[in-house]
């Protein structure tokens, strides 16, 4: 359970994020775009993700890179995660014997307390990123045929601070007894996703996992560097707050940017939160009972699927 400090500080940094303080208690000035040095060669991204008791997602992320290496730029794969964590450490461990065209491994293994955090590991990353780009995200993201590719060419002579996909295919919500997430469990390999089992869906915001964030703006700023509460090791997974957070600190939501072949699994039962049994529960029933259902009667979209993903999309906050 939160101590009161705690939660005073998720509630007032919540407030903040709404507009009612003044973002220059906390950040100073930030660059305009156009003073941004955009990038015109050969493009390098450092793809940053957090991992706890989502091994098998993992092994789906990081397969992604080895079946569907990008061509067009260079990927520095950091992977935050926790020896403690046995199945994320074995397919770390899987995966550093693996080599994808253009793609760089780095394991970042980190203390529990301060992997229950993520805002602690995508700081680490960003101050110390020489990327012409930074995508945080998480380990439920596949990088499917053409997303990197294309990422590129959209990446190429832009100066914004943070851009994000605003598509993305997900799965529905699966039960841990899914094919697809059995599939990867057990012993670590290269593993392909079936992506008839996805759909597509719209972001109107950079969320968590979607946040690409100019190298210049990661290495001066960090993430959330300026907030302490946020930069504080927890003694349980932490629910991810920090994103809208850090949108409020660059003073945007994002520009939206389209690319294919982005996927997202999406899953009932949230392993990570298993330190707090007791809210579990009521956990599983919000996301699959309350919450999925309004995701489901969202409007659809006029835009076209990829025909490698079921024709349907829904409308997400």
């Amino acid at each position: 359970m939160s101590s009161w400090p705690d939660t005073i500080a998720e509630y007032f940094y919540r407030l903040a994020a709404s507009g009612w303080v003044p973002r220059r208690l906390f950040i100073n000035r930030l660059p305009e775009s156009e003073t941004l040095q955009p990038t015109t060669g050969p493009l390098k991204l450092e793809v940053v993700s957090h991992c706890w008791k989502y091994a098998h997602f993992l092994a789906y992320q990081l397969s992604s890179l080895v079946l569907y290496p990008p061509k067009d730029l260079s990927v520095r794969m950091t992977v935050f995660y926790c020896e403690d964590d046995p199945a994320t450490r074995d397919v770390v461990r899987f995966f550093d014997q693996q080599h994808a065209n253009n793609v760089c491994w780095n394991w970042r293994p980190l203390e529990k307390n301060r992997l229950f955090r993520r805002a602690i590991g995508r700081n680490l990353a960003a101050v110390e990123s020489q990327a012409d780009w930074v995508w945080f995200t998480d380990c439920d993201q596949v990088f499917h045929q053409d997303c990197l590719d294309s990422l590129a060419n959209e990446l190429r002579g832009r100066s914004d601070p943070l851009v994000y996909p605003c598509c993305v295919y997900r799965t529905e919500l699966l039960e841990n007894n899914a094919d697809l997430l059995q599939a990867a469990s057990g012993q670590a390999k290269v593993i392909d996703i079936d992506t008839r089992q996805f759909f597509a869906c719209r972001h109107n915001r950079a969320v968590g996992a979607l946040q690409i964030v100019h190298g210049d703006i990661a290495r001066r700023y960090g993430y959330c560097q300026s907030t302490p509460y946020y930069q504080k090791p927890m003694p349980h997974w932490c629910k991810c707050t920090e994103d809208r957070v850090y949108r409020w600190l660059l003073g945007t939501h994002g520009t939206p940017i389209d690319i294919p072949g982005l996927f997202r699994i999406e899953h009932a039962h949230k392993g990570r939160y298993d330190a707090n049994r007791r809210t579990q529960p009521l956990r599983s029933f919000v996301r699959t009972r309350l919450m999925e259902p309004i995701r489901q009667r969202a409007d659809a979209l006029p835009d076209r699927a990829p025909s490698q993903a079921v024709d349907r999309e829904k409308r997400v906050a």
